[in-house]
């Protein structure tokens, strides 16, 4: 008989992102974890406290993995950098913003609140004031989590189905041109688009935005 690896905190946290990943953020479930895991539920809490400490630790770790901005560089650079890269980071497991966002983790780690230092560092290195910060941090966060949101929805619950993806074509298809002409028209470069360059673009100007507002004076925003 083969001896089963003994279970520990970062092999729970393992199958959860997998498990997450297939089933969505409400198809997480301890019931379901340990299953996975080939043991009981009651054998999850040796290890983690309950489904909000594995959102909590699966979110740190995805913020473990944002490669951080060169400390040197233009501070225009390091938003770039620092944005993209947690954009990428959570865009790569779907469940993470959805669960931050629903106020479902709250992860408060060292690791976890290294980018957002690294983005106000380089905001005040601008010359925006502490009142400043706020709104050019919240522009910044909304474009982040807006993005993401918008195409990680499905992740509240199972992926779509082929019943479902027939539903929203037959919607689609009931669209009048001749009164909805704009949305029509628009339909297929919204179904087409690639989301990485689309935020990509948005960034780019948010930051000439934000370095418009610093040449004006300190505190603006």
């Amino acid at each position: 008989m083969t001896r089963r690896e003994p279970l520990n905190r970062e092999k729970v946290l393992d199958a959860a992102l997998a498990l997450a990943a297939e089933e969505g953020l409400k198809g997480l479930s301890m019931r379901k974890l340990a299953k996975t895991l080939g043991v009981e539920a009651m054998a999850l809490y040796n290890h983690v406290q309950n489904k909000t400490d594995i959102l909590d630790g699966i979110a740190e770790r995805v913020y473990r993995g944002i490669d951080r901005a060169d400390p040197g560089s233009p501070w225009p650079e390091r938003v770039r950098v620092t944005v993209l890269n947690t954009y990428r980071a959570l865009a790569a497991h779907p469940v993470v913003p959805m669960a931050l966002a629903t106020d479902e983790a709250n992860p408060n780690s060292l690791q976890a609140l290294l980018p957002l230092d690294d983005l106000i560092g380089a905001l005040y290195d601008a010359g925006f004031d502490d009142d400043g910060i706020r709104p050019a941090l919240g522009a910044l966060n909304s474009l982040v989590f807006g993005s993401l949101l918008l195409t990680t929805a499905g992740f509240t619950k199972a992926r779509k189905g082929e019943a479902e993806l027939e539903q929203e074509e037959q919607f689609l298809r009931r669209i009048d041109p001749a009164v909805l002409p704009n949305f029509s028209r628009a339909i297929p470069a919204l179904k087409a688009h690639d989301p990485e360059p689309d935020f990509i673009g948005a960034l780019d100007l948010l930051i000439n935005g934000l370095v418009a507002a610093a040449a004006s004076g300190p505190g603006t925003a």
